[in-house]
């Protein structure tokens, strides 16, 4: 199996749930801007929507999209679902998906005005403190990690790298993730870990 990804875009979800899941996987660094794999190829030969992630299984088929990924993930790994039937956590991967990943859009664009980059701050500072209200003990549904918890942990990172402020208990949220160990092995794949101290 092979993940594409580009080192922190919402690729990083996908990074952290598959080691969380233990199973065994290549990594394969896209430019996104290039479209090149690090290896040389035309990434939009292998998915031709141009962007990551992009999971490669075994037997060839391409699967693209966070919530389907994260999705096969839970599935194949219960531990990291919902018990009763996988509906809260597509609900919730929609919500992550729809409301607040895109909604970011602006403040990755470099033509954004100022105007429209505080707009979407203000969207997605309601939109987190949605998920604020809905965090139930440590992560989103209770005490047990989900795939859900490493797409909002991956767009919490792009909160605070546009210094959005993320309300309470959120950024708990964020030290908690980066303490698992599968956490901090995506990011040290995709170069994004913190140094530490000595």
């Amino acid at each position: 199996m092979k993940l594409y990804l580009a080192p922190g875009a919402c690729s990083l979800a996908d990074h952290i749930a598959l080691h969380e899941a233990g199973v065994a996987f290549d990594r394969v660094k896209v430019d996104l801007k290039t479209k090149r794999t690090e290896d040389g190829r035309d990434f939009n030969q292998i998915n031709p929507k141009g962007y990551v992630p992009t999971l490669e299984f075994d037997d060839g088929q391409v699967l693209t999209e966070n919530i389907a990924i994260l999705s096969v993930v839970a599935e194949r790994t219960p531990q990291l679902g919902l018990e009763g039937g996988p509906f809260r956590l597509l609900e919730m991967l929609s919500f992550i998906s729809t409301e607040i990943h895109k909604g970011f859009k602006p403040l990755f664009k470099p033509d954004a005005t100022p105007a429209e980059k505080q707009a979407a701050g203000e969207i997605l500072g309601k939109r987190f403190g949605y998920l604020a209200q809905r965090m139930d003990g440590d992560y989103l549904f209770g005490n047990r990690f989900t795939v859900a918890d490493a797409y909002i942990f991956v767009m919490c990172l792009w909160a605070q790298k546009n210094g959005l402020d993320l309300p309470a208990p959120l950024p708990a949220f964020v030290t908690r993730m980066k303490a698992r160990p599968a956490v901090r092995l995506a990011l040290e794949h995709e170069g994004l870990a913190e140094p530490t101290a000595s």
